[in-house]
């Protein structure tokens, strides 16, 4: 029978080549495809704009993405931890009773307490991570914790915390940021928590490769090859398709001192994937 979904898929194949479907579509359908020219149409917009010296309204070049929320919230205000959901009054009571506090197992540890790295170990199994997953990046006590965990919801929240950070706030796909300074801040701040933890995060991963064809090799250009140091091994095809190519558009096009930077960068991911590899044929030598 009829089926929306279908229906909207074979609109879409008229559109392109109206030869090859015959048969009658109603004319107004609900709209499943969005147009895959919009980024390219935004960032060409957002280039001619930007060498006309006009201040045009914001415009997100991400596909499938609105225009970004109006900020109301101080920048970075999500990399600080949290109070806990306890009463205030309570932490204070337990500051004093610290030592009775460390040995009740029942109850956790509040993570705005830990200052040190034997509270850590003493309360490695009664630590809950804060609401606001950002607090972690800048906390190397939690980055241990993280990386003892290994729990993937929690990295599920990182990842989509950070995810939606890098769109709303990516300085050469919206126009005229005003921003760009703290958004280089933060790229720093997510560079020097992989080097902690010696991977890459994949929110890094996707973020990258979606904003390399966009990127005109400038903005925020060292932020932008550090985190390309940390991209995880995959397949040839995906590295070629969506590293390789943008850099390589830019690198021949761009001077002496990009040249150089990027095969810095290229260098260092490969040293970073050499480390990985050797560090994984050692576990599983050793086991």
């Amino acid at each position: 029978g009829v089926q929306s979904h279908l229906q909207a898929l074979l609109s879409l194949y008229k559109l392109f080549c109206p030869e090859q479907v015959t048969i009658a579509l109603p004319g107004k359908m609900k709209i499943y495809f969005k147009n895959s020219e919009g980024p390219w149409k935004a960032a060409i917009t957002a280039v001619r704009q930007r060498n006309q010296g006009t201040s045009p309204l914001t415009q997100a070049v991400f596909l499938g993405t609105s225009q970004p929320q109006s900020r109301k919230r101080k920048w970075n205000a999500q990399l600080v931890i949290p109070a806990s959901s306890a009463n205030t009054n309570n932490l204070e009571e337990d500051r004093e009773k610290n030592r009775v506090y460390l040995y009740n197992t029942n109850e956790s540890f509040p993570v705005e307490q830990l200052q040190t790295f034997p509270q850590l170990l003493q309360n490695i199994h009664r630590l809950e991570f804060p609401s606001q997953m950002g607090s972690v990046l800048t906390n190397p006590l939690l980055l241990h914790y993280m990386n003892y965990v290994k729990d993937e919801s929690i990295y599920l929240r990182l990842f989509y915390w950070m995810g939606q950070m890098l769109q709303e706030e990516c300085t050469w796909c919206v126009v005229d940021n005003p921003y760009e300074e703290e958004f280089k801040s933060f790229l720093e701040t997510i560079y020097k928590a992989e080097c902690f933890l010696q991977e890459g995060f994949s929110a890094c991963e996707e973020f990258l490769y979606k904003t390399l064809p966009l990127w005109d090799g400038f903005c925020c250009r060292s932020g932008v090859l550090r985190l390309v140091s940390w991209i995880p091994l995959s397949t040839f095809s995906d590295i070629k398709t969506y590293l390789y190519d943008p850099l390589a558009q830019l690198f021949f096009t761009s001077s002496i001192y990009f040249k150089c930077s990027v095969l810095e960068s290229l260098k260092e991911l490969l040293q970073n994937w050499l480390n990985c590899n050797v560090i994984q044929v050692d576990s599983e030598f050793s086991s």
